[in-house]
């Protein structure tokens, strides 16, 4: 498993990291929850039996990179909500954020899945390498909380980041294969969102061009070919 898989499976908790095997990470990971449940909600005034939010954060795990339709546990340090953005296009667009468990380790430990090959082969590992992308992104380009969004329609099209500053427009679609390719969804945002570029970010190790004002960007190549804000 090189660094960076292994950084998406086992999160960014540096005992969780760098645990000598899969199942001692998984273990500290699944000890980090029970004591995140048992006792840090509670001191942020969340009354609620541990077992019914265990039940409660397995479900959120399941809605990874999903809408959701409540902030109330959205305030919590461990959940990203992305906004929506709406453009004036004439087009019914999805008002509604996505939410995200920040740290994939701590996703793929409330899934239970505590080797990469679990991860890989579970119908949300495409969720979660959305969701881990995002967050490196984030950090790359010092992207504030209130200028990341996502970008949907009703019929069909969606960026997932679309990052804001001022009058800069950054556009990015998240795909885990090593072999991307130009969809009918990436030219409307492009178009719709009045983008000078559009950069998909892979799985593979290379950059190159896509299309016009399109562009593949492996992960490992993120530092280098994706410059900050």
């Amino acid at each position: 498993m090189n660094e960076g898989d292994r950084l998406w499976c086992r999160g960014g908790f540096p005992r969780s990291f760098l645990a000598r095997t899969d199942s001692d990470s998984m273990e500290w990971r699944r000890g980090f929850i029970r004591t995140f449940i048992e006792r840090d909600l509670p001191q942020l005034g969340i009354g609620v039996a541990s077992n019914s939010l265990r039940r409660f954060w397995t479900m959120l795990a399941h809605y990874q990179g999903q809408t959701w339709n409540s902030s109330d546990f959205a305030r919590s340090l461990v959940i990203r909500q992305l906004q929506p953005w709406h453009a004036n296009i004439g087009k019914r667009q999805v008002k509604a954020p996505k939410v995200y468990i920040l740290d994939s380790g701590l996703l793929h430990g409330l899934l239970n899945l505590p080797r990469q090959t679990d991860v890989e082969g579970h119908p949300k590992a495409g969720a979660s390498w959305e969701g881990f992308v995002i967050e490196q992104l984030a950090t790359h380009l010092r992207a504030e909380p209130e200028e990341r969004f996502f970008w949907a329609t009703h019929t069909g099209a969606e960026l997932d980041l679309l990052v804001v500053r001022g009058g800069e427009r950054r556009g990015f679609e998240i795909k885990r294969t090593s072999s991307p390719r130009v969809t009918p969804s990436m030219r409307s945002a492009l178009q719709d969102l009045r983008l000078e570029q559009l950069d998909v970010i892979h799985a593979g190790d290379r950059t190159f061009d896509l299309a016009p004002r399109i562009r593949a960007v492996g992960l490992s190549r993120l530092l280098d070919d994706i410059h900050p804000l």
